[in-house]
């Protein structure tokens, strides 16, 4: 803030009035007008040069009249040293001034600020002394008020009348005689010189204030005004309105058990997981799904209308990264983990145009859902079929080698094994009963001969019988082929089959468990807000971007100047 210097102002102003003559009977001399000053103008410290004064009681004389080579008085000499010695007491203009009207006041003919010190100290007066204004202000000769406003009595200083013997005394602005020389002097005083300096030093910041203030402004319009004009014209004129179309949607599955409930595979429970939804927004934002959409609605054809102002038209002939490009602007989708819901919004020149669009996209969207949620399907279903086939193919084969070993033997080897390992039982116990009753009859002391013979022959037949069995037992446990061995290899089919039957009934349940899951892993897109065409269109939005622009306009100039200063800052240090 610059603080301008305090002084004192003056309402002088100057009129021409006649010197009276000095009572020696010396003629008065004509009065000269000094300029008048400006009014409300600061009164400047009048530093004058010495003039030698007249001597009392002697009219001032016309330098003129001087011959040359004349040398000045005692009394002149004495004056002029007085004059320089309070020269140089630095006594400040107000002080000057108040000197002067002392002396008028008191008639003294002083022809300086200084003369009028010299003269009141001679006097014996206090050139300095206070004195009430008002005192200045009397009647002139005669009892008559001067003409004029009152407010000029304080501009006009009248002349004032005293005296014994009624002469008139000098007044202020007074007359100095002609060829005295009335320049100021060059010298001045510290505290003038000192507030002088300081006021310069005030005018020169706030000129460079100023100078900074107006170029600061200049920057201003040029980097931040007329952009931000600019962008404003054209959102509000030159930009063409654009529609937009709402729409959305969300993923769910169908989860349930295959055998509770005849339904089961088909009541959605709960929403698809998150993956599936990410996925699918991926889908619709991609440059397939771009592509795809030109080829069904004219994408590009759409925004190369010539109706679309020069910014958001594209080529006449673009490329796909172009259009690629205009269709992530124009094409927002966002995803909401909270709630599960895909939102989706169509911008377009056209309404009609904008809702084709949408409807478009969700058809993608559900066939892209679709073919998710069918591979992963597929994959298990198939791994499912081909294990049942496997086990199934596997107990075939096993049955057959049963029934090719069962035809090959002709007999259950198992079965004839038994019937003469029975036979072999029974024989070893007839022979037993036989060989004790052969003890019995020989026990006797004249057995009966027939009866021992019968016995003896009956014991030698069952033992015969027996060794063939036992040969036949034989021959039927050892070998190659032989009925134990055929017994094994039976037993062994007969095991394999059921193993064959074991695992075919595990890869059936393990392809209903795969139809299950395949029916958890269903996919359904659901549409919760169709797209329906806007009447009014939706951008550009002309305030809210007119705003954007001039914050960014002005973030990129702070910065620019932020830099700048620092940069300068650096390279002067």
């Amino acid at each position: 803030m610059t603080t301008k210097p305090k002084a004192r102002k003056f309402r002088i102003k100057r009129s021409p009035s006649a010197v009276t003559k000095a009572a020696t009977g010396a003629t008065t001399q004509p009065p000269v007008q000094s300029p008048a000053r400006d009014e409300g103008a600061q009164d400047p410290v009048r530093m004058e040069k010495p003039i030698t004064p007249a001597a009392p009681g002697a009219a001032p004389q016309d330098p003129s009249a001087a011959r040359a080579g004349e040398v000045s008085s005692a009394g002149e000499v004495s004056g002029e040293q007085d004059i320089e010695a309070i020269r140089h007491e630095g006594l400040t203009g107000r002080q000057l001034r108040m000197a002067r009207r002392v002396a008028q006041k008191h008639g003294l003919p002083a022809t300086s600020d200084f003369d009028a010190v010299r003269l009141l100290r001679e006097k014996g007066i206090d050139p300095f002394q206070r004195s009430n204004m008002l005192e200045l202000v009397v009647p002139q000769a005669g009892g008559e008020q001067r003409e004029g406003a009152p407010g000029d009595a304080l501009a006009q200083l009248p002349s004032l009348k005293g005296g014994a013997g009624g002469q008139s005394r000098v007044q202020l602005p007074q007359t100095i005689p002609t060829g005295k020389q009335t320049l100021p002097s060059v010298e001045l005083n510290p505290m003038e010189r000192r507030m002088r300096e300081i006021s310069d030093i005030q005018r020169d910041i706030t000129r460079r204030r100023r100078k900074k203030m107006g170029l600061l402004i200049v920057r201003l319009a040029f980097f931040v005004m007329i952009p931000t004009f600019l962008a404003g014209y054209y959102f509000h004129k030159i930009a063409t309105p654009m529609y937009a179309t709402d729409s959305q949607f969300l993923i769910i599955q169908s989860e349930g058990g295959g055998g509770a409930s005849p339904f089961g595979g088909m009541l959605p429970t709960q929403f698809a997981n998150s993956a599936d939804s990410i996925a699918t927004q991926a889908y619709l934002q991609s440059k397939d799904a771009m592509l795809r959409l030109d080829a069904d609605a004219g994408f590009k054809a759409h925004f190369t209308s010539q109706e679309i102002d020069p910014i958001q038209r594209l080529n006449p002939d673009p490329t796909n990264e172009e259009a690629y490009k205009l269709y992530k602007k124009n094409i927002k989708i966002g995803y909401d983990p909270t709630e599960g819901v895909i939102r989706m919004e169509v911008i377009a020149a056209d309404p009609q145009i904008a809702t084709t669009f949408s409807e478009r996209l969700l058809h993608y969207a559900e066939d892209r859902v679709n073919s998710l949620s069918q591979a992963k399907r597929e994959d298990g279903m198939r791994d499912a079929q081909i294990g049942y086939e496997k086990a199934l193919e596997k107990r075939r084969e096993t049955q057959q080698r049963l029934i090719e070993l069962q035809v090959a033997n002709g007999v259950d080897p198992e079965a004839v094994i038994a019937a003469i390992r029975s036979q072999i039982t029974n024989y070893e116990t007839l022979l037993i009963e036989k060989q004790l009753e052969l003890a019995a009859l020989l026990d006797n002391a004249r057995p009966n001969r027939a009866k021992v013979d019968g016995a003896q022959g009956d014991v030698r037949r069952l033992q015969a019988q027996l060794d063939q069995l036992n040969d036949r037992m034989s021959s039927a446990t050892e070998g190659t082929n032989s009925l134990a061995q055929q017994a094994v290899t039976l037993q062994l089919a007969q095991a394999d089959l059921v193993n064959a039957d074991t695992n075919l009934q595990l890869a059936q349940t393990g392809m209903e468990q795969a139809r299950v899951e395949a029916g958890r892993q269903v996919r359904y897109l659901t549409v919760a807000v169709r797209p329906v065409a806007s009447e009014e269109p939706s951008y550009p939005r002309k305030f809210e971007n007119t705003v954007l622009a001039f914050l960014i306009f002005s973030g990129v100039y702070l910065m620019i100047s932020l830099t700048a200063s620092i940069l300068r800052e650096q390279v002067t240090s």
